[in-house]
């Protein structure tokens, strides 16, 4: 078996990479990077690393040339346009190196009412693969639980949580368990039949209930008082993400962030980590 992984790099790509590598062997790896010395450490295990230009379709064909699996991982661009933009010459590429099946990275903030500065781009995923000949499975993401590690001492110096949802919940998955569920589909074609899963914890959290668990795992009372949109556009704006992340809680107070779904159980056959318990082994790791 082929196994193609591109952005292997990035914050989740890198955990897809380790969890493929606990399946099969590291020589059926083939590595799509932008960088590939920052890939060296995959190189040592015996996986192949190859240069991958997202704006250059010829690149992604080579990387991609006769895979049984690949599996795409978006850039970390801010717009929707530039994302469609590389997901068309990834398309192309796919259906030029005759890929077996393409596995590809969605996100619950899709729905076509959802403010979300990249919901068009995720909006258009599903309807741009529904119109190819491509086997294909969507894996859609809930937000990211790791970020709230390194988070939580601005919060217990706040006192409060403060993002801008009102009474609206959000939803959870850790990266690891996300590229879990990534690596699994890979080397499970039964699980193909199905075009798309939704991958969650088993419950979504209203802000006062996520303040709630903060408050236990850290032992430190934190409340919650949100901000405006705009000023947490404001207090959050490095790299120029400001508008970025308040658009995507402008979703979110909408209740377009809490999806919950039990496709992470079918897949790996037992619920997602719950976030209190994710939180609280993150915490001990790093005591």
């Amino acid at each position: 078996m082929k196994i193609v992984i591109t952005g292997a790099t990035g914050h989740l790509g890198q955990q897809i990479v380790n969890q493929v590598a606990q399946r099969v062997n590291a020589t059926e790896i083939t590595l799509g990077v932008h960088t590939p010395a920052k890939a060296a450490h995959f190189s040592d295990q015996g996986m192949r690393v190859l240069p991958l230009d997202y704006r250059d379709q010829a690149s992604i064909v080579s990387v991609l040339q006769a895979a049984d699996v690949a599996i795409y991982v978006p850039s970390k661009s801010h717009d929707s346009f530039s994302r469609v933009t590389e997901f068309e010459n990834v398309i192309g590429a796919a259906e030029k190196a005759t890929v077996g099946h393409l596995i590809v990275m969605g996100f619950i903030a899709d729905q076509a009412n959802n403010p979300f500065d990249l919901s068009a781009f995720y909006g258009y995923v599903p309807r741009r693969l529904a119109a190819t000949d491509l086997s294909y499975t969507i894996l859609r993401n809930a937000l990211y639980a790791d970020p709230l590690v390194p988070y939580l001492p601005e919060l217990i110096d706040r006192h409060n949580v403060i993002y801008p949802l009102g009474d609206a919940s959000l939803s959870f998955i850790s990266l690891e368990e996300s590229a879990a569920a990534f690596a699994q589909v890979a080397v499970t074609p039964a699980l193909w039949t199905q075009t798309m899963y939704t991958l969650t914890q088993e419950r979504s959290y209203t802000m006062p209930a996520l303040a709630q668990v903060l408050s236990d795992v850290s032992g430190q009372p934190i409340g919650y008082a949100p901000v405006t949109l705009k000023q947490f556009g404001e207090m959050y704006n490095e790299g120029n993400e400001g508008h970025m992340l308040a658009s995507m809680y402008a979703g979110g107070a909408q209740g377009l962030l809490a999806t919950v779904t039990d496709d992470f159980r079918k897949v790996m056959g037992r619920p997602a980590q719950t976030l209190p318990d994710f939180l609280a082994a993150e915490l001990a790791r790093q005591a």
